[in-house]
């Protein structure tokens, strides 16, 4: 991690990834990326459907491949950075020339082969079926659904734990705690997602949350009652619910389950993630 000098009150607390050592690429390879406006949690009618994001600095896509469809010997050419994801992604060419970007693991450097294949080594980077993974080992970019492409286990540092397998499906540990059950026909990439350090960072500061496109969240209790649940009440007041609520009047808070009881997926949910303060430490 990088701090700085306390030369103005934000600087003071503020850090950011060390990148140096890291990256190999200052500009991303142009025919791999794509201008557009982003969406800024606005739907096709231009109404907020996501709150508090706004702005920001504009940004180029990179077209990530997730599917790994490609059963070619590929080497990382470079490491970069992409604004649209919090783990670095490399630039590989495969034994036909051809280019692509993937989510890199952070023991994968420039010069590694990365092999897609259900024989695969289980190595970092190398992709393969999770009937074919080891039992304990770690996995990232996996897929729900087979041939549908990475899903789950894809932000800086993450990573998903093989603990078994049974009937044709393959029982993950999640990182929020929670145990389910995919297919084990489904691939997944061997390895933590790279850019462990970005859990550390430190804004500092207002603006640089506007950088980042995330505009302010405002307290409900600073509302009136008819914007929130906990609005309203001469000077600070408690919220005067036993149960937190969203101002939608859904439970929100810490300790309370919010999943729909109903969900289509609740069979797949071998254990639940959880909750709380003390599912926090653990």
């Amino acid at each position: 991690m990088k701090s700085y000098k306390p030369y103005t009150d934000s600087r003071r607390h503020m850090s950011t990834v060390t990148f140096k050592g890291k990256l190999t690429a200052t500009e991303p390879h142009k025919a791999l990326t794509v201008g557009g406006k982003r969406k800024v949690g606005r739907n096709n009618a231009g109404r907020i459907t996501v709150r508090h994001k706004g702005g920001g600095h504009k940004r180029l896509f990179r077209d990530v491949d997730f599917t790994y469809k490609k059963m070619v010997p590929a080497v990382v050419e470079t490491v970069e950075y992409d604004p649209n994801r919090s783990g670095f992604i490399g630039l590989v060419v495969y034994k036909d020339g051809e280019r692509r970007y993937m989510l890199l693991p952070k023991s994968v450097k420039v010069g590694d082969t990365i092999t897609t294949s259900e024989t695969a080594a289980a190595t970092p980077g190398n992709r393969m079926p999770l009937k074919n993974v080891p039992i304990g080992a770690f996995v990232y970019n996996v897929e729900i659904k087979p041939g549908n492409g990475g899903k789950l286990g894809r932000s800086a540092g993450t990573h998903i734990e093989v603990i078994a397998r049974d009937q044709g499906y393959a029982d993950l540990k999640m990182p929020s705690s929670e145990v389910r059950k995919v297919l084990d026909t489904c691939w997944a990439s061997i390895g933590e997602v790279s850019n462990d350090e970005h859990h550390l960072v430190v804004f500092g500061k207002a603006g640089r949350s506007r950088w980042k496109g995330i505009r302010p969240t405002v307290r409900g209790t600073a509302m009136n009652p008819v914007d929130h649940p906990h609005g309203g009440g001469e000077g600070r007041q408690g919220r005067g619910l036993r149960r937190a609520k969203s101002a939608w009047g859904k439970p929100t808070g810490k300790g309370q389950k919010t999943r729909t009881p109903k969900k289509y997926s609740n069979y797949l949910i071998v254990s639940r993630r959880k909750v709380g303060k003390r599912g926090q430490k653990a």
